[in-house]
């Protein structure tokens, strides 16, 4: 099929991009890497008047270090997220997500923030987001604001970000030293996951100190699994332990029920995952 009618605009700054979305209204739609938004155009489940393309916008693309926390441009691929060294050092857990993401084209295309912003439960990086307790920097013609992870995703495809915003970087908390693993399930290669899970562990003389665990589409957000986190905090990294605490990683979840899978599969997986991905980082 083909798009509808709408207006194009190629803006060349962050600035520019954000009086462009104010002129144009609440009817217009940003173009980042376009591996979401593309096929919904083309099969009109969206018909914006306006189409902000931010692919000349170059201050939105890169990674570097600012004090305590990495900086990921909104525009940065998932292809340069996952050979940064910076994020192999300091946030194992984003680049064990990012290497699940779809496809090698995908990867070269699609984009960090474009995937964070789109806001879809089953998508890879919102979990691992929500775990390593990011914050999302947003622009609008007030200025720059922070938000949270756990304010940022409201509910499916909805963030916080007002129609005349752009997320423009992802801030996150250095975890050196951590162990990371990123466990989905999903029925065909390439697909998105029916159920995933982020987990991040930093251990010491064989006790885990701290535990960090977000769910993939285990409800209309990402799910942060405080019943397993509870349950390893001080706890011996033993397969007992592991086992033990995975059994709490559906406790309070809402996962919708679909052509893939009912609810109570979902949950089932959900804990198998957890106890997956939790003895993959602790042995790792």
């Amino acid at each position: 099929m083909i798009p509808a009618p709408f207006e194009y605009v190629a803006p060349s700054t962050v600035d520019e991009a954000v009086r462009a979305l104010a002129e144009a209204g609440e009817d217009a739609k940003v173009l980042a890497g376009g591996q979401s938004l593309l096929p919904v155009l083309r099969m009109r489940l969206a018909a914006p008047t306006t189409l902000v393309d931010l692919g000349k916008v170059t201050e939105l693309r890169g990674i570097r270090e600012d004090g305590d926390a990495l900086v990921i441009g909104a525009m940065t691929t998932h292809y340069d997220v996952q050979r940064d060294a910076l994020v192999a050092e300091h946030a194992a857990l984003v680049k064990a997500a990012t290497d699940t993401v779809a496809d090698p084209q995908v990867r070269h295309r699609g984009t960090f923030g474009g995937a964070i912003a789109h806001a879809d439960p089953a998508g890879d990086l919102l979990a691992p987001v929500l775990a390593l307790d990011c914050e999302l920097v947003l622009a609008g013609p007030a200025g720059r604001r922070t938000v949270g992870a756990a304010e940022f995703f409201q509910d499916y495809f909805t963030t916080a970000l007002a129609p005349d915003e752009l997320l423009v970087a992802v801030r996150v908390p250095k975890h050196t030293g951590w162990r990371a693993h990123y466990e989905k399930f999903n029925r065909v290669a390439q697909a998105w996951s029916m159920v995933a899970v982020a987990a991040t562990v930093r251990t010491e003389g064989g006790v885990i100190e701290e535990a960090k665990v977000a769910l993939t589409n285990m409800g209309s957000t990402p799910v942060r699994a405080t019943g397993v986190e509870r349950a390893l905090l001080g706890a011996a990294a033993t397969p007992e332990t592991i086992r033990a605490a995975a059994a709490h990683a559906a406790d309070g979840t809402d996962p919708a029920a679909d052509g893939n899978s009912d609810v109570e599969y979902r949950q089932h997986l959900a804990r198998v995952l957890t106890g997956r991905a939790l003895t993959a980082a602790v042995g790792g």
